[in-house]
């Protein structure tokens, strides 16, 4: 497929996961012809792991059944159902493992391969070249939480510890942790900005749905924001915004369809990822309303549906 070319060419040319380069351990490698016939689960796995065998590749057994268990829609091949391991595999399914597996022959970590990994129980999106998180990592997790279970004291006002991670690459540490600790506050870091992009991406598969949820468009809580700002902003006060890449030209049509607010979106900055995803929205003209200082608190706003 187009896209596992293009994938392959562009991680054969950046620098391997220690070190050295992906290419330089495979260059005289060359591609298999498709397996003949309409193959099973358990003929396929023994057939590419005596391959990987063959070609040097670590863990073959493992490699083959990760692989054609993804296929086939499960994590491991021991979860498959018993009847998907002598049922004959159809022309597309076969064409996949053989593309998957060739990726495999060129020593593409199986986690990169299937773009997802299990970590502490969270299925994480995996992508290079970010950095795959070790199995003995969740040993430090577990530290970790062992230690915040002795500690009741350590427990800060927010009522959970406020945790730090240095590094994050996936968010697996950070996520974990989040997950077994629902009331701490984590702040991930990382200098990559890939790493940041994938950190972010598995963050918003594990949120609150709750704390997502603005409506059909995910616009209810924005228009609630801008249909109260002129009772709290001066005269070309601003409003700074973190919004869904989808917002930034649905902000800008609502505000101009409501005039009497006299608020308008000024700038649209773009995140890490090179998505718009920051609005600065400043408000001319006089105030209308009580005066910032004088605001009793939070009134109900009638907001176009």
């Amino acid at each position: 497929m187009e896209c596992w070319g293009r994938m392959l060419r562009a991680f054969l040319s950046g620098p391997g996961r220690r070190g050295g380069t992906w290419g330089s351990a495979y260059s005289s490698w060359r591609p298999r012809r498709p397996v003949p016939g309409l193959l099973n689960a358990t003929e396929l796995v023994s057939h590419w792991t005596a391959i990987f065998e063959k070609e040097g590749i670590p863990e073959a057994q493992e490699s083959s059944e990760y692989i054609v268990a993804h296929v086939l829609g499960a994590k491991t091949f021991q979860s498959l159902r018993p009847v998907l391991w002598t049922q004959p595999l159809t022309p597309w399914q076969l064409q996949y493992i053989q593309e998957l597996s060739s990726c495999r022959l060129q020593r593409m970590p199986v986690q990169y391969i299937l773009g997802e990994w299990d970590f502490q129980g969270l299925s994480l999106k995996m992508a290079p070249p970010v950095f795959i998180p070790r199995p003995e990592t969740e040993e430090l997790v577990e530290w970790v939480l062992e230690e915040v279970a002795q500690r009741p004291h350590a427990v800060g006002a927010q009522g959970g510890p406020l945790i730090l991670e240095v590094g994050c690459g996936s968010g697996a540490i950070s996520l974990s942790l989040l997950s077994q600790l629902p009331q701490s506050r984590v702040i991930a870091v990382d200098k990559g900005e890939a790493s940041i992009c994938l950190t972010r991406e598995n963050a918003q598969s594990y949120e609150d749905p709750a704390a997502l949820d603005g409506g059909e468009k995910g616009m209810d809580i924005i228009t609630h924001i801008l249909a109260l700002a002129p009772r709290l902003l001066k005269d070309s006060g601003s409003i700074f915004l973190e919004v869904d890449p989808r917002h930034p030209e649905l902000v800008d049509g609502w505000l101009q369809s409501r005039p009497d607010l006299s608020l308008h979106l000024v700038a649209v900055r773009k995140d890490f990822c090179g998505r718009p995803r920051f609005l600065h929205i400043r408000r001319s003209g006089p105030q209308r309303g009580c005066p910032a200082h004088a605001w009793p608190g939070p009134q109900p706003a009638r907001v176009p549906g």
